[in-house]
Formats: structure tokens, C-alpha cells, sequence
């Protein structure tokens, strides 16, 4: 199982630690039972931010006015939302995407549905379901969305990983699906290999009969580390430190030159390591990607870049798509 994203820069409020909440929509069935709101709002708890900033100075607890069900929304009772990093760039406003403000925190989770209203015909009550897009706003105990905002998820998988499958799992299908044409037997290799998505990768990967070569930082526990991918299905893990030694020319002369290079961390692309394709999907560093001249001359490599947030919305109508790779991601990481 992945690991949720870790919070950066400031210690999370102890409140953020177990939530989850909705998505809805995959096979259509008959509208479920209408959601009829009491004369008295419901109240609600969330963590709320009404200007960017620190998280631990700007995130507070509040309780909120649980709006109506209408004929197309969803009301959903969250069971647990992880901390992303993308969470916290949010809240500090370094994002890609901003959510107008005040806002909820939070862009992933997973939630169940309590109710619908009278035109939903894709949830009903009991139904697990995560968000659609990012920004929906995670970290409340309850919440009332649109049908379209949700996308439902099999309730048989562990709690934890239904709450963090719509962003990192999700980004690793799509960078081994959509870069190279990869075959069984070839090799991928990706820094930053215990992350969320460099767990994702490691299994997927494994499931798909690619090799996966995974460097890492050094630590004190190290071997401890490694045995822990190896059990997810790494085929080889390389502290960074040996990547960059003479001796490792000698180690991708025995194993299958990588086709596909996942860049989570910046800085400069170390060698040799043979990729025709380079993706980078974070920045951990924070330093520039930096690529020397012969790599991209007598290599050709080929610098790419990915973000989930985008990919979602280019593909939002074909909710089809979406569905197809949820159900192809839970073959892969749970019925092994």
C-alpha cells in the first residue's frame, strides 16, 4: 500500500489527521433515495483558511452550515482525508490551482454518501466516492457536492488507500501509460521511490512486467528501506550517492537501458542513466531541472512534464476513461 503525502513546511493541526471524503458516478443506476433538508442547518466541522499563508498560522477549525441537497448534489460523510503536499502549496498559494477564498482545505480523500437528490442517478446511499478534481475541499467531517464533482470508488479496498487513490496512484498509471510505449521486460527508473507515487510505481510497474530501478536517499535504516520496496516489487534500489559513482556505468551495462526517466525531486539529471523520455512531476529540491547538452544531443532525450490536475482537466467529460483506469489500478495494487 502507498503512503499518503507528507505535510511540508509546518506541523499539521492534529485535526487534519483522519479525515476523508466523497466522489461519486460510475455505473448509472436508478436515483436513490432524495435528500429532504430539516428547518434546522445542520452544523458541520472544517478546516478553513481565509487568506494564503503558513498552514499552522492560517488553517482554523470551524463549524459551517451544512447547505441543502438539491436535485444534482451529493451529501457525503467524510471517513478520512490525507495531507498532500499539493495541500499545503495550496494553503501557502504556490499552486497551480487556487480555490477562491475562504476555503476548505484538502483535495483528496474519500468520503461516503449519506444522500442525493432526486436527479442523481450515478451514487446512492452507501456508495464510496472521492473527488472528481482538485480543490473540492477535503477536510470537513460532511459536505454537500454536485454528482459531477464526485467519482465513485469500490468500497473493498483498504480505507487508506481509497482516501489517496485519486492523485498519487493515479499519477504514476499515466506516466507509465502515456510517455512510452513500454513493454513487458523494460525498465523504468524514478528518484524519490518511496513517495506515494513512487510506491504507486513500483507496483504497478510490477504488475505490468516493467522493471523498475529506484533511487532513494541514504539514511541510517537504508537496508530497511530497500527490503521495504523490494517487497512492493522493486527490482533494484540505488541510494543517490551510488548513482552518481563511476561504477554504476557499470551496472546499467547489465540491466535494460531505461526507457522512461520519473523526476520528482529538480535539480541537475544525473548519468548515466540511458532514458529516452524524462518526466517531471514534482520539485522537491527546488532547484531548476538542469540536463547537459549531451544528453540531450547525442541521447535526444526528450524533458516532459506532468501534472494530474491538468490531465483531469482535459479528460473531465470522459468520465468512462476515468473508471476504466480505477478499475485497472485496483486489479493492479489489490488482487496481487
Amino acid at each position: 500500500m502507498w503512503g499518503c503525502g507528507a505535510f511540508w513546511g509546518a506541523r499539521a493541526p492534529s485535526q487534519l489527521q483522519r479525515w476523508l471524503l466523497p466522489a461519486s458516478r460510475r455505473r448509472r443506476r436508478p436515483a436513490a433515495a432524495s435528500f429532504s433538508a430539516s428547518a434546522e442547518p445542520s452544523r458541520v466541522q472544517a478546516l478553513v483558511y481565509g487568506h494564503h499563508g503558513d498552514p499552522a498560522k492560517v488553517v482554523e477549525l470551524k463549524n459551517l452550515e451544512l447547505a441543502a441537497v438539491g436535485g444534482s448534489d451529493v451529501h457525503v460523510k467524510m471517513l478520512a482525508a490525507p495531507i498532500n503536499p499539493s495541500d499545503i502549496n495550496m494553503i501557502q498559494g504556490n499552486y497551480g490551482l487556487l480555490p477562491q477564498l475562504p476555503a476548505v482545505g484538502g483535495n483528496e480523500g474519500v468520503g461516503q454518501v449519506v444522500a442525493v437528490g432526486s436527479h442523481v442517478t450515478g451514487v446512492k446511499p452507501g456508495d464510496w466516492v472521492i473527488p472528481a478534481n482538485a480543490g473540492l475541499g477535503t477536510w470537513q467531517t460532511e459536505a454537500v457536492f454536485s454528482e459531477d464533482a464526485l467519482i465513485g470508488v469500490p468500497r473493498d479496498i483498504p480505507l487508506q488507500s481509497a482516501a489517496t487513490l485519486g492523485v498519487n496512484p493515479c499519477t504514476a498509471y499515466r506516466m507509465l501509460m502515456d510517455f512510452e510505449q513500454l513493454r513487458p521486460g523494460d525498465s523504468v527508473i524514478q528518484n524519490a521511490s518511496n513517495s506515494g507515487v513512487g510506491q504507486a510505481v513500483i507496483q504497478i510497474a510490477a504488475a505490468l512486467g516493467l522493471r523498475t530501478i529506484n533511487v532513494v536517499r541514504d539514511r541510517p535504516d537504508i537496508q530497511k528501506l530497500m527490503d521495504r520496496l523490494k517487497n512492493l516489487g522493486a527490482d533494484h534500489v540505488v541510494t543517490e550517492e551510488e548513482l552518481r559513482k563511476p561504477e554504476m556505468k557499470n551496472f546499467f551495462k547489465n540491466v535494460p537501458q531505461p526507457r522512461l526517466a520519473l523526476n520528482c525531486v529538480g535539480g541537475k539529471i544525473p548519468g548515466p542513466h540511458g532514458s529516452r523520455t524524462m518526466v517531471t512531476y514534482g520539485g522537491m529540491a527546488k532547484q531548476p531541472v538542469v540536463a547537459s547538452v549531451s544528453l540531450l544531443i547525442f541521447k535526444d532525450l526528450k524533458l516532459r512534464g506532468f501534472w494530474m490536475s491538468q490531465w483531469k482537466k482535459d479528460h473531465n467529460p470522459d468520465m468512462g476513461l476515468w473508471s476504466l483506469m480505477i478499475c485497472e489500478m485496483q486489479m493492479m495494487l489489490f488482487m496481487n
